[in-house]
């Protein structure tokens, strides 16, 4: 039962515990950024030739990695109803909406000053806005935790948060354009005022904070490590693009965006990633689901004895032919078989003896009725049936003597048997062949007095009446019904003395 509990588990990449190689291979990652950062940092204020493609290019990349990211993280949210995912999916619509007026607005790129009425303020002081309220997410995230959300409430919450989200990016572009007389001026052209400093460390330090706050929270998810890993990723780029660095179009400004890019493809990558593992789990599901009804549908329509189909499996066999049958005006032929003198055999042998009769009857049986559409089948107790759709009356009339040899040389010792020392059989054939009206006829069982005969039973009702007559004429031989008996058992049911 433990084993079905933890299959039937659905798991997120918010919720799914970070194990031990998920750790490891994110250590390596801050492991290896670091080192790389701790070798930049020394040549952050080399000047470079100022490329502004660059900044376009960056920020387009940055927009689909976040928008992306973004629409991965609600529609698990949908899925898990977690709360912290609302948030932190709209910090990502945050980032990416705020590096979109931050290239709007850069000096030299759109237009010399920049568009949105940006002055030479307004693009640092979205690029601090931008850096300092992702983490802000980021922390709230945290403090919601794994906290879900009543059902049906996520459309409204959603729609909630892209407005409030949209109105703060507007804000803020509003206070970097229009209001950027308030700020304090944190650039002179191409480069820093001391003020930078003072206004740098805070955004570094929401950046740190948001890292700490990931740290604490239990369990600690996929998904919380590797936003961990970006945090840190965040707190390289800001500090070799705002901090060791010069200005514009250094060493460090250029470095520092390029952490930027990577620490938004990180979750997105990881997302991806889990994703495509879940799509393989969910293949490998539908697989063992279609391999576990497939073996459904065997046990439920096989004879658990005797191997060979069942009365359930041999009920809809017969409907589908004779269906077909009254569709084609084709013949269709049935054989029922009757052990002979099987409650004596019991008796004598005892019933695990009876039951490998019954399995060697059905063998013979089985191996008869080979051809497309034909089927063997236990009927009930010691009796089978033979369906055999296009087959004739002389032809079934054979087959069925076929069957009873076969039977007869496996040599199945039956000494309390009154016509021969080993196990023998009794068949009953019935054929209707070429009577699509008479077909029809039968099976509007709803017109006739007797409701015994409904439909393809009379095929049923045709074999039983040859077989009582094959027991009644000593056991051990093929009786056969024929188009003849059929009509006359029409006209019994509908004759009103008849019922």
């Amino acid at each position: 039962m433990t084993d079905i509990a933890v299959d039937d588990r659905t798991d997120f990449l918010s919720s799914l515990p970070a194990g031990r190689r998920d750790r490891a291979f994110a250590c390596a990652v801050v492991v290896v950024s670091t080192a790389i950062f701790l070798m930049l940092t020394p040549f952050a204020k080399v000047p470079l030739v100022p490329e502004p493609i660059f900044i376009p290019v960056y920020q387009s990349a940055l927009l689909v990695n976040d928008v992306i990211t973004a629409v991965f993280l609600l529609s698990q949210r949908r899925l898990s109803r977690m709360q912290g995912l609302s948030l932190l999916a709209g910090g990502y619509l945050f980032t990416a909406l705020m590096s979109t007026m931050h290239a709007l607005s850069f000096p030299g790129l759109f237009s010399p000053t920049g568009l949105l009425g940006a002055g030479p303020q307004t693009t640092a002081w979205l690029y601090m806005f931008w850096h300092g309220g992702f983490p802000l997410f980021v922390i709230a995230y945290a403090r919601y935790g794994l906290a879900e959300q009543p059902a049906g409430a996520g459309r409204t919450t959603i729609l909630s948060a892209v407005s409030a989200i949209v109105s703060l990016v507007c804000g803020f572009t509003l206070l970097a354009t229009a209001g950027q007389a308030l700020l304090p001026p944190i650039m002179e052209g191409n480069h820093y005022t001391p003020i930078l400093i003072v206004v740098i460390s805070t955004v570094w330090l929401l950046n740190l904070a948001a890292l700490y706050a990931l740290s604490r929270r239990r369990p600690y998810t996929v998904l919380d490590l590797w936003l961990s890993v970006t945090m840190c990723a965040w707190l390289f780029d800001i500090a070799l693009s705002a901090v060791f660095n010069a200005g514009r179009y250094d060493l460090g400004f250029y470095a520092g965006r390029i952490y930027g890019l990577l620490a938004a493809s990180l979750v997105l990558i990881v997302l991806l990633a889990e994703n495509g593992k879940l799509h393989l789990q969910l293949a490998k599901l539908r697989e063992s689901d279609r391999e576990k009804a497939a073996e459904l549908r065997r046990i439920s329509t096989v004879d658990q004895l005797t191997g060979i189909a069942n009365r359930r499996a041999f009920d809809d066999a017969l409907d589908q032919e004779w269906r077909r049958m009254m569709r084609q005006g084709s013949t269709l032929s049935l054989l029922l078989v009757d052990v002979d003198f099987f409650k004596r055999f019991n008796d004598t042998y005892g019933h695990v003896a009876g039951d490998q009769c019954l399995r060697e009857v059905a063998k013979a049986l089985a191996s008869r009725a080979r051809r497309a559409g034909e089927l063997a089948a236990r009927y009930g107790g010691e009796e089978f049936a033979v369906l055999l759709p296009n087959v004739d009356r002389d032809e079934a009339k054979k087959l069925g003597e076929a069957i009873r040899a076969t039977v007869r040389e496996r040599n199945i010792p039956h000494e309390r048997s009154d016509v021969a020392p080993y196990v023998t059989i009794s068949v009953g054939a019935a054929t209707i062949a070429n009577l699509p009206q008479l077909a029809a006829a039968l099976s509007r069982s709803d017109n006739l007095p007797s409701a015994t005969i409904p439909g393809a039973s009379v095929l049923i009702e045709m074999a039983d009446h040859a077989l009582y007559r094959a027991k009644q004429s000593g056991r051990n031989r093929v009786m056969a019904a024929g188009a003849d008996d059929a009509a006359q058992l029409t006209h019994s049911c509908v004759s009103p003395t008849a019922a």
